[in-house]
């Protein structure tokens, strides 16, 4: 059977689920073990060829920002020191090994080509097969698509440069100046690491507010815990305003140029090895790390369930279309949706959700059969 676009064949349904999870990243597994407690059957397809492969991808000396006690999925806490900044490698350590705990149906190396609606759920389609679904979560999370400007076209192609997800260790980069653009909580860092060995330029382009990673002794997401900062909702008149600011946690651009990182204004232009910046000055780098963000790919996706600027439309991870959801997202309900500490709130409204529905479904059955 070809699709309607006519690009491809669509395989034959070889199984079927009650629940699929598409993304098998810190928001799927924290699903995928609300969903064993309530029973349901269900399976979590991965794209990567090893789990917890987003984390993987990332810099060698990354450090989270979060201490250890507030990095644990529900049910096992992040082991060792409560009050220690984990690692990238113990965070993929933690999630493999929570997978395995649990059980968790994890499939890998499957990834999901087309998401469609039918009449009795949906079709989950993958290049080999496809899966009969009556409900679908897509947890595929915030760290889909490396955001690259149009300008490192113009860049001299004997200049290195490469998306932060590339960046994996100072070994990688040539002798000479660096640029890193980007003013987030990356971009100070992988800069932090650098200026030990390179002359280091960061290019900002919208200032972000400095919090200190820890105050009085304590660390600071003791105080935003203990404020409900972490817990406002998006729909709030403070949630509405705090999405619009991006914070630095322990970062700070007097910290960095105390480092030796001389800090730009956004680049602004690039002209062969020459780059420009907003505050008219030019570095001409031997190598460019573009710490700019990710933007999100639902376009595997064929539900209705999007507005005109391609971003899914619901509350709390909830669409209009019955049985479909969203886990990890972004503010998707309040600060720490997308984070590993605090996706399992979203993860476990979204599992109540789907034991609903199904009882709902299940209820309705039995009328039906009753009644013929």
């Amino acid at each position: 059977m070809t699709d309607p676009a006519g690009e491809r064949e669509t395989p034959a349904v070889t199984e079927r689920r009650e629940v699929v999870v598409v993304g098998g990243g810190q928001a799927g597994l924290a699903l995928g073990y609300h969903l064993r407690q309530h029973g349901r059957d269900f399976t979590i397809l991965e794209a990567a060829e090893t789990p917890a492969a987003a984390w993987s991808e990332r810099w060698d000396s990354l450090r989270l920002f979060t201490p250890g006690r507030r990095n644990g999925l529900p049910g096992r806490p992040f082991p060792g020191d409560p009050d220690r900044y984990p690692g990238r490698d113990e965070v993929v350590t933690y999630l493999t090994d929570y997978a395995r705990e649990f059980e968790l149906p994890l499939e890998l190396d499957s990834r999901v080509r087309a998401v469609r609606p039918t009449d009795a759920g949906y079709l989950v389609e993958l290049d080999d097969r496809a899966l009969a679904a009556e409900q679908v979560v897509i947890a595929t999370g915030p760290f889909q698509v490396p955001v690259v400007p149009a300008i490192a076209e113009r860049l001299d192609p004997t200049i290195t440069q490469f998306h932060s997800t590339a960046y994996r260790n100072p070994e990688q980069i040539p002798d000479g100046p660096v640029l890193v653009v980007g003013g987030g909580n990356t971009g100070y860092q992988i800069a932090d690491e650098l200026v030990r060995s390179h002359a280091v330029h960061l290019s900002v382009g919208a200032r972000q507010t400095p919090l200190p990673q820890r105050i009085l002794g304590r660390d600071l997401f003791t105080y935003l815990e203990a404020l409900r900062l972490m817990r406002v909702a998006v729909t709030s008149r403070l949630g509405s305003r705090l999405q619009q600011r991006e914070t630095l946690i322990g970062s700070s651009p007097r910290t960095a140029r105390r480092h030796g990182i001389q800090l730009h204004g956004r680049t602004v232009g690039v002209s062969g090895g020459e780059v420009r910046f907003a505050d008219g000055a030019t570095v001409t780098p031997a190598a460019v790390i573009w710490a700019t963000g990710f933007g999100l790919d639902h376009s595997f996706v064929h539900a209705a369930v999007f507005d005109s600027g391609g971003r899914p439309v619901h509350e709390r991870g909830v669409t209009k279309s019955e049985g479909l959801y969203f886990l990890g997202l972004p503010w998707q309900h309040t600060r720490g949706s997308a984070l590993l500490g605090w996706v399992k709130d979203d993860a476990e409204f979204i599992a109540r959700r789907i034991a609903e529905v199904a009882e709902r479904h299940g209820a309705a059955a039995q009328q039906q059969a009753v009644t013929r």
